[in-house]
């Protein structure tokens, strides 16, 4: 999918929540079918859009899933990473590469027809992660919603996204655990020699692109992890998870193939993870324009 790498390595990359999440997702204020009464229609209308867009764009499913992941990592899942400013969060370097706002402007303007008013940009980033897994062959589960929108973005409190050169698994594991996450949602240098030089005898350049798990271009499943259990994943965040027998444990069996037991793991995890931080009942507010404060 433009990679399984991609939606669940790019980002999540090994996704590491587990079981350190403290409290439900209901815990948080947040329910599943929200919006039944105010918005029936508001997950259909999201997954139509989607849809069509996934169709036409492949790629974009890894990148809002990306998006979501830092979105939720910083002040929370409060959609503070579709605001603009000069000062915002997505002007901060990790942001500068995120793709996909236009999807989500575009799917904001369906529901303001439907429903002015209602349905939170923070919602909709939680629904269209979900529907960019599903409509490329992976996982469903249900979203609890019911979030509201945040009405501060600020460019330095980026800082709070996993650094780009993990040293350790033990730095991954106490980044995610800050939010509430552990390392089975977790789940360089040790990359194969020969596998290394022939990805640099295909990058020349900085704006050259290949495909981070070969043969998976449009298809989330699990064999990202086969090729991260032979020192073949491309970031190092990947790499370190061989370090630790836990998280280990998990890439092998992920590798093995057993891909039911992947998806429900990575379903609970998401739930988790869009958990983080959200505001709930009067905060906030209910952005008419994902791009702006009211």
């Amino acid at each position: 999918m433009a990679s399984k790498a991609l939606v669940f390595l790019l980002l999540l990359l090994p996704l590491a929540l587990f079981s350190v999440f403290s409290g439900s997702a209901e815990a948080q204020g947040l329910t599943v079918g929200f919006y039944n009464n105010t918005c029936p229609d508001a997950e259909t209308i999201v997954y139509n859009e989607m849809s069509g867009i996934i169709k036409n764009a492949p790629s974009l499913a890894a990148a809002l899933l990306r998006m979501h992941f830092h979105d939720c990592f910083v002040r929370g899942c409060d959609a503070s990473i579709l605001l603009n400013g000069s000062e915002a969060e997505k002007t901060a370097f990790p942001n500068l590469s995120v793709r996909g706002f236009g999807v989500i402007d575009r799917v904001k303007a369906k529901l303001e027809q439907a429903c002015p008013a209602t349905v939170s940009c923070a919602d909709i980033l939680a629904l269209a992660a979900r529907d960019a897994v599903t409509l490329t062959n992976g996982p469903s589960w249900a979203v609890p919603t019911g979030r509201r929108d945040g009405r501060v973005s600020i460019r330095d409190d980026t800082n709070q996204l996993p650094p780009p050169n993990v040293p350790s698994i033990s730095d991954l594991t106490h980044t995610f655990a800050c939010k509430g996450l552990s390392a089975k949602d977790l789940s360089d240098d040790s990359l194969d020699p020969a596998y290394a030089a022939k990805l640099r005898a295909k990058c020349k350049s900085d704006t050259t692109l290949v495909e981070m798990d070969p043969g998976s271009r449009s298809t989330f499943d699990t064999s990202y992890f086969e090729l991260v259990s032979k020192r073949r994943g491309l970031f190092a965040s990947d790499a370190v998870l061989l370090q630790d027998p836990q998280t280990r444990a998990y890439v092998r069996g992920y590798a093995s193939g057993c891909s039911s037991e992947f998806f429900k793991d990575f379903g609970e995890s998401m739930v988790k993870m869009s958990s983080i931080g959200v505001l709930t009942g009067t905060e906030g507010e209910i952005r008419k324009l994902c791009s702006a404060r009211n």
